[in-house]
């Protein structure tokens, strides 16, 4: 760009400016007091511990919004009103040129990125505190988002609970969620904490409940014409003498069930004409995802699965059966849950009884 001209005008900040400066700093120290002082919990309730941080990052980011606004706002106010054009200025007029200020530049990239650093380094610790550095020991559940309900798993409890989810106090809890038909959102405002249910994935929430009550469940992602009655089911937390009491109840209610995982279809699955090309395809499309092509101990998510049903250092299956082409069909089938993590059925993952068949003799190629 070419340099100032010598007959542009010097544009000085005059006492106007100082004062008005002024008046955004007072102005600003009012909003930041009054995002410190403002009472989150007596509008929104805070159900669990990691909700209070949550509640810390959002004061921040209201804070320093309210101070962004105020000053971009503000100034665009002022300088409308000061370099307006004036009734006595010719027609050509052109406005005051102000460019090639350096210093300007330099600390209007500086400060955001700044802002942009801290911002991130606060969300990250967060984040990292709640999703990698948490406990996690304690209660393990699973919800599965329907069109249009939630269901829920409990280890030791059969099938699944269809009404509300039911959480002790001070117990670190594991929240796995997924999707049997489209995606859906699991979103509960008292824990501010969300994710998505997305078929044949599993995401993962870890928390710890603080507070007894009831607490509203709602659907955030669009789902389907009955989206809107998706925030009808509650979250339960109570003592653990009643939770106790309720658990202990669905063990027995549920005793006769035959499996936690039901399975799709009573039929076996017929193995023979399994063509391992096609269950490539499945595989890469499927399970590539949390399976890697490679030893067990190439993890993903799950276990690598070369060599699965060939494998002398390893003769069972993550449950626990022997490594046999029926096993190995059962998982697909059925899903899995237990030490090794959680697997997805074969409503979720979409499988067809033939896209087992396949799965199954590409699992069996790989020695």
């Amino acid at each position: 760009m070419s340099q100032r001209s010598r007959n542009d005008p010097v544009v000085t900040l005059d006492r106007n400016f100082w004062v008005v400066t002024a008046g955004f700093a007072v102005l600003s120290i009012v909003g930041v007091i009054f995002w410190i002082k403002f009472p989150i919990t007596q509008y929104l309730p805070a159900a669990v511990v990691e909700a209070d941080e949550i509640d810390q990052l959002f004061r921040f980011l209201a804070a320093s919004s309210t101070v962004l606004f105020i000053y971009v706002v503000g100034y665009l106010i002022y300088f409308s009103i000061a370099f307006r054009r004036r009734a006595s200025d010719p027609p050509d007029a052109i406005g005051v040129q102000v460019h090639d200020n350096h210093n300007l530049e330099l600390w209007w990239t500086i400060g955001p990125a700044i802002f942009v650093i801290v911002m991130a380094v606060f969300s990250v610790r967060i984040w990292y505190g709640i999703e990698v550095n948490n406990p996690g020991n304690g209660l393990t559940v699973e919800s599965i988002g329907h069109q249009w309900n939630y269901t829920f798993r409990y280890p030791g409890v059969h099938g699944e609970i269809p009404d509300a989810m039911h959480l002790p106090v001070d117990v670190p809890v594991t929240l796995e969620v997924t999707s049997t038909d489209v995606i859906h959102s699991f979103w509960v405002p008292a824990m501010r904490l969300k994710a998505d249910m997305v078929p044949g994935a599993i995401n993962t929430l870890r928390f710890t409940p603080k507070y007894p009550g009831t607490y509203a469940i709602i659907c955030t992602e669009f789902c389907g014409v009955n989206h809107s009655v998706m925030d009808k089911q509650t979250v339960v937390i109570q003592r653990r003498a009643d939770f106790d009491k309720w658990y202990s109840g669905w063990v027995a209610k549920t005793k006769n069930v035959s499996d936690a995982l039901p399975k799709v279809g009573a039929v076996a699955i017929l193995l023979t004409g399994g063509n391992a090309a096609a269950g490539q395809k499945v595989f890469a499309a499927t399970c590539s995802a949390c399976h890697a092509v490679g030893p067990f101990a190439q993890r993903i998510v799950g276990p690598g699965l070369k060599g699965v049903l060939h494998d002398p250092a390893h003769p069972t299956l993550v449950d626990g059966d022997s490594a046999s082409t029926d096993n190995v069909a059962k998982i697909l089938r059925n899903g899995y849950a237990g030490s090794m993590g959680q697997m997805p059925n074969q409503t979720t993952n979409r499988l067809s009884d033939k896209d087992i068949a396949n799965l199954v003799a590409y699992l069996d190629s790989l020695k």
